[in-house]
């Protein structure tokens, strides 16, 4: 159990990182369709330049690469069947819930019933893997 519930926590420490992040670095890049040079060479360090020097794109982006580099260490120790689509789905809640709270469009009722889908999926992944460990222990014993 205390295992099992530090991989859920991970995942969920990962899921708030990548998803609180997403409507963060985009709207970290407003503004980069502005820059404009020559040549395709210098237009790529340009963007890069814009990019990295820019303080609202580069600290949602260093948070993003925390969730991945915790997110692979999670990965060693917990079932990919169950850590895939766990963080994935937590993932794309916090960004609907960040980007709402940011002020974006919610995508109305239809976003809400996905919403409680994928909550409905997580929970069932989760019960399942619980389900499945106690399986193991008993026979272990």
């Amino acid at each position: 159990w205390p295992c099992f519930a530090a991989e859920l926590l991970s995942l969920l420490l990962v899921s708030v990182l990548w998803g609180c992040s997403n409507p963060l670095l985009k709207r970290g890049t407003q503004g980069l369709e502005t820059v404009a040079e020559t040549s395709r060479v210098s237009q790529l360090f340009a963007e890069i330049k814009f990019l990295f020097l820019n303080f609202r794109y580069l600290i949602p982006f260093l948070l993003n690469q925390c969730g991945s580099l915790v997110y692979y260490y999670t990965l060693s120790s917990t079932e990919l069947s169950f850590a895939v689509p766990v963080a994935n789905a937590l993932s794309f809640l916090c960004t609907l819930l960040t980007g709402k709270l940011l002020g974006e469009e919610f995508g109305g009722k239809k976003a809400v019933v996905g919403m409680f889908l994928t909550m409905a999926g997580i929970t069932l992944c989760v019960i399942s893997s619980i389900d499945e460990q106690d399986s193991r222990q008993q026979n272990a014993t």
